[in-house]
């Protein structure tokens, strides 16, 4: 995320937004609850297990206070151990239920909250750090739930129950044991304000490497064309070492942390054995006293450890909870439930921009649109002409409503395009673009994202009017060929026909061809073009060209210069106009 979301501090507001996170688990409390009361249960168990350790002592010196033999308190311990696993297994399986589940809704939601982000969003954010929100740190809060927090609680009521058991058994020598505790305290608190901010400074320098990897694989043609290997690979290099240095400064601290508080802890231990020794000796204290006290003296130390790391635990996962909420709590441009609305109002393909501006959100320092105006009318196609960054490609995306414009209006079937609903507008226009984007499934699941629904009959069709099905049944498994990521395995023009496919089978009311041929041979163009004249009929047609070959017939061609409208008319009418943008263009392409 941003440079200010990366060095958010965790405040009180911060906890209290965690909270939201609740939620999640809310559907799946009784199994919390029963995980969190079988901890309290089983740990109070545990605890007396030292109790009935130095009683089996007292006993053997034949000091026994209880009246209990060896024998019973040999199957009273067993029978101590025994419950506290079985009461341990079943406190594991209900937290795995909680974490497993409640943070796989997270991850839908969260997955659902991503797709259904405007386009801007994804021009502010790169993918990789985005992709790490959805895996690294909800897999941070699911190890929280299943581990973190119950540990937590284990640690609190070893200390609650082993402090009380001391004081009533040993009170001299809890005295001593207490006087640590603040020590403790204290440098936990210190360390574990630094080890946060370790653990966050590792967990961005982590989303950045998972950047460079995507980034990577995305352009992997481009890395082998340009034998960059070496650079991706010091480029990660860069990014890993940056991981390591921070993890093990992030081990030193940790280290030094563990090292003073076992030093304190066992320094502590060995005197109090040493002034309990004596204690026995004088006979003020049973020897089985000394060594439940001893014991309890360990499991409390290693409890008031633990809790430094755990505490710097939390607060990491309570900085992953922030990374989160702010995607779970940004606004959707459109709710995934509603997509699949068996009703919306049918266009008919009528478009008019009236003195349309746009500037994007990212670059509000450049107008790419400045009082853009014309009009199609339905059935009919037009041309959009000029140099990259004019303007062309803005005119479609404003169409599809994947930005909103700065000023003036846009019409379709002389309707503000704001009073549709943006579904009934994105569901009825087609896009073929001059970079097929596909996925690494079958050649049936690409051309049936056009129409989920579709059934195999209808996709054949779908393929043989876009001349596509020719070199489909060449493959041995047909339909059910799979691709490879992003299409690799066809060639260009196969992937633009595959694009087709799907564009008829979606049936658009309006369609826009952003530059579908001007990366094909002239062989593959035109087959190409046979498929897309046939998709044009009956549709209103956007054609974004750089080849005007490609646009001689259609009923309007509008030239754009710098944001503007420069020329309009027809490929005869422009063609004489000496001079003009288009006319040169032409005796470029031409001669």
């Amino acid at each position: 995320m941003s440079r200010k979301e990366e060095n958010k501090k965790i405040t009180k507001d911060g906890l209290k937004r965690a909270r939201r996170v609740l939620r999640y688990i809310f559907p799946y409390k009784y199994f919390f609850l029963l995980g969190m009361s079988l901890i309290i249960i089983g740990n109070t168990i545990f605890m007396l297990i030292p109790g009935v350790c130095g009683e089996l002592v007292n006993v053997a010196t034949g000091k026994g206070e209880y009246g209990f033999g060896l024998n019973q308190l040999g199957i009273f311990l067993f029978c101590l151990v025994i419950s506290q696993a079985a009461l341990s297994f079943i406190r594991t399986i209900a937290l795995a239920i909680v974490s497993e589940k409640g943070m796989a809704d997270m991850r839908k939601d969260l997955y659902d909250r991503l797709i259904s982000q405007p386009m801007f969003f994804y021009e502010e954010n790169r993918v990789g750090e985005i992709t790490s929100r959805i895996t690294t740190d909800v897999e941070q809060l699911q190890t929280t739930f299943a581990i973190t927090l119950p540990e937590f609680l284990r640690q609190i009521v070893t200390l609650i129950i082993g402090i009380s058991i001391l004081a009533y058994l040993t009170p001299q020598l809890s005295l001593i044991m207490l006087m640590t505790f603040p020590v403790v305290v204290i440098a936990a608190m210190i360390f574990g304000r630094y080890i946060r901010k370790l653990s966050r400074n590792r967990q961005n320098a982590l989303a950045k490497t998972n950047t460079v990897v995507e980034e990577t694989l995305h352009n992997f043609a481009i890395v082998k064309s340009f034998t960059n290997e070496w650079f991706e690979s010091n480029r990660y290099v860069r990014q890993v070492k940056d991981i390591v240095d921070i993890s093990l400064k992030f081990a030193r601290v940790r280290g030094l942390f563990f090292a003073f508080i076992i030093s304190l802890l066992f320094g502590t231990i060995l005197f109090i054995l040493w002034k309990g020794a004596w204690m026995v000796n004088d006979g003020i204290m049973e020897a089985g006293y000394l060594l439940s006290f001893v014991i309890y003296t360990a499991v409390i130390g290693g409890a008031i450890a633990g809790l430094g790391n755990l505490y710097a635990q939390i607060a990491s996962a309570i900085g992953a909870t922030d990374r989160v909420l702010d995607i779970l709590e940004r606004d959707n441009e459109v709710g995934i439930k509603d997509i699949h609305k068996a009703s919306f109002e049918k266009l008919k393909g009528k478009i008019e921009l009236k003195n349309v501006r746009f500037t994007y959100p990212s670059r509000q320092d450049i107008e790419v649109l400045k009082e853009i105006s014309f009009k199609v009318e339905t059935g009919r196609n037009i041309a959009l002409v000029g140099q990259s960054g004019s303007g062309k490609s803005t005119i479609a995306q404003l169409l599809m409503k994947f930005y909103e414009i700065s000023s003036g209006d846009i019409y379709l079937d002389d309707k503000p395009i704001g009073d549709y609903d943006l579904l009934s507008i994105r569901k009825q226009i087609g896009v073929v673009p001059q970079e097929v984007q596909l996925f690494g499934g079958s050649i049936l699941e690409n051309i049936q994202y056009g129409n989920p629904y579709a059934t195999e009959a209808q996709v054949k069709e779908a393929a043989k009017k876009s001349n596509s099905w020719e070199f489909i049944q060449k493959f041995p498994e047909g339909l059910k060929t799979l691709i490879g990521e992003r299409g690799i395995k066809l060639s260009g023009g196969q992937r633009q026909r595959i694009a087709i496919a799907r564009a008829i089978l979606k049936d658009p009311k309006i369609l826009i061809l952003d530059e579908a041929t001007s990366s094909l041979d002239a062989e593959s163009e035109k087959i190409v073009q046979e498929a897309l004249d046939q998709l044009m009929e009956g549709r209103t047609s956007i054609i974004i060209a750089h080849r005007l070959a490609t646009i001689k017939n259609v009923d309007c061609i509008y030239v754009l210069d710098n944001g503007v409208i420069a020329e309009s008319g027809t490929h005869d009418q422009l063609i004489q106009n000496e001079g003009g943008i288009y006319s040169n263009l032409a005796s470029l392409q031409f001669a």
